[in-house]
């Protein structure tokens, strides 16, 4: 999509003066952030078009980013601090509760997240980014969000629940999972039962890693019974 010079900060804009490299920063990755929202990915994205948005030159860009990755990663990993942080303090408020509980409120507070900014969430995934190669995804600051979730499920296995899988391949699905919760309801609906809907979905996919009770059959009939952690990791 062409951007009009009217939407554009313009080609006419004067020089900055020295010593305003950070406000300078700032501005880029403000820039890159309208960009990929009015362009929906990074195909079009150039340092000339982010250099063409703030009034400089593209050599002025790579002054403060290496490259086009570089540059995108940097503009969204606020994005991703703010609801790496918000799943911590979250499960920092359930301690209470046990491992299970912490990673449920971790999870309520995914969805939260995405809920209550979906503009942000559509940025951070619903908005193609650069292709790299796997060493370098590593260093992705969607690692923070990940990481919250790896720590939650190592502290229900260290508590003695059961995993069919090892951490990463535990971790990831759920993530998937609940990612999927704020995207359909950016797209489908969104109204008061929303949030109850995307919290119970939530409740839902983490039940079926653990589940909070088990039925067994006890003479004749099935009984529900809840599920503990075993007495020797306690």
């Amino acid at each position: 999509m062409a951007r009009t010079e009217a939407a554009g900060q313009g080609a006419g804009r004067a020089r900055s003066p020295r010593g305003r490299g950070e406000e300078l920063r700032t501005e880029i990755l403000a820039a890159v952030n309208r960009l990929l929202a009015e362009w929906g990915g990074v195909d079009t994205l150039t340092m000339r078009a982010v250099a063409h948005e703030v009034g400089k030159t593209a050599a002025s860009i790579y002054l403060h980013f290496a490259d086009k990755t570089e540059l995108v990663w940097a503009a969204l990993s606020d994005k991703y601090a703010e609801l790496a942080a918000q799943m911590t303090d979250a499960d920092a408020s359930a301690v209470s509760g046990g491992p299970r509980e912490r990673l449920r409120a971790q999870a309520h507070a995914y969805c939260r997240f995405g809920l209550d900014h979906p503009g942000h969430y559509r940025l951070m995934y619903e908005v193609r980014q650069p292709e790299v190669d796997i060493a370098r995804i590593r260093r992705h600051p969607a690692r923070l969000v990940s990481e919250n979730f790896r720590k939650g499920f190592e502290r229900c296995r260290e508590s003695g629940y059961g995993l069919a899988l090892p951490i990463e391949q535990s971790a990831q699905p759920l993530w998937h999972g609940l990612h999927g919760e704020p995207a359909l309801a950016h797209s489908l609906f969104s109204d008061d039962s929303t949030e109850i809907l995307t919290l119970a979905m939530a409740d839902g996919l983490l039940d079926t890693w653990f589940p909070p009770h088990r039925t067994v059959p006890i003479g004749g009939r099935h009984l529900r019974i809840r599920l503990r952690p075993s007495a020797s990791a306690r």
